[in-house]
């Protein structure tokens, strides 16, 4: 049997037409939303999940092509927009009766995250963002060699049948790479864990190319009009990251600003994949946010 969070409960949730959501749901109180990363499922939550869950409404789905979710094929370049998958967000707290939430994101959920506080402000109450910078400051950072960091970006930039086929070639190899490589302490993620998402991830190649490929192309034309138009993100947001800005030479909190004027900006000693490396500290930097 695959592994689950304990206590929740575990259902399908239809989001839009032809797309439906696995969902883990636990708890009671106002609504938080939490969203994984890669190359993760819902599950990396399991620890922040069950504490926040002792006073909150928690809703923990897989992303829209990833883990249990429904995968459609990507046919016009839209369908893993961030735009997109920040509307099946929307969809899926509205189904679970909660016009407005607070929501955090990891990684590829955090740019998800984002997204949604920008097009709804009026439905994001709170909004944290784990380890990512937005979609048009990462490309804008990435430079010279030590964007070698940051391959994977770019061999799932290019257009559809190579990367697919080369990442299907050694699903297991490319995807536990980044397990490996991303994590402080290899103890936070069990064998158990380990394997679901590779299994996951290893069902779902085309569209998490698919997913990486929009980050490339759509979410940053979205990002351009959001930088024009200067749409910031109007809610309390809380932004907990390693220190990227070190190794590729940048100011991630400068960054920042730009978008969210409300931030409160922390490095964190983990390695990347801090809800399970550091779950009491994600929990603290969420209760904090949550109540400013």
């Amino acid at each position: 049997m695959e592994p689950r969070i304990t206590g929740f409960d575990y259902q399908r949730v239809t989001v839009t037409e032809g797309v439906s959501l696995n969902v883990a749901a636990g708890g009671s109180g106002s609504p938080v939303v939490l969203l994984h990363g890669f190359p993760q499922t819902h599950l990396m939550w399991r620890h922040v999940a069950a504490d926040l869950a002792s006073d909150h409404t928690v809703i923990c789905p897989d992303l829209r092509g990833y883990g249990d979710s429904d995968k459609p094929a990507d046919t016009d370049g839209h369908t893993y927009s961030k735009r997109t998958m920040a509307a099946d967000v929307i969809a899926l707290a509205r189904a679970f009766g909660h016009e407005r939430f607070a929501l955090a994101g990891h990684d590829r959920g955090a740019l998800v995250a984002i997204r949604a506080g920008l097009d709804h402000p009026d439905a994001i109450t709170h909004l944290a963002s784990l380890d990512v910078l937005p979609t048009l400051d990462m490309w804008d950072v990435m430079h010279g060699t030590s964007a070698a960091v940051g391959f994977h970006l770019y061999l799932m930039a290019q257009p559809p049948s190579l990367p697919e086929q080369m990442i299907s070639a050694s699903a297991d190899a490319f995807f536990g790479y980044f397990l490996d490589i991303w994590t402080r302490n290899p103890e936070a993620i069990p064998a158990d864990i380990r394997a679901a998402y590779l299994k996951a991830s290893r069902e779902a190649v085309p569209s998490i190319v698919a997913d990486y490929r929009a980050s490339a192309a759509v979410d940053v034309e979205h990002d351009q009009a959001d930088r024009r138009a200067g749409n910031r993100l109007r809610m309390p947001v809380a932004v907990l990251q390693q220190d990227w800005g070190a190794a590729l030479g940048f100011d991630a909190a400068a960054l920042w600003e730009a978008w969210a004027p409300h931030q409160e900006h922390a490095t964190v000693s983990c390695g990347h994949f801090m809800a399970e490396e550091a779950p009491a500290d994600v929990v603290k930097a969420l209760r904090g946010l949550l109540a400013r």
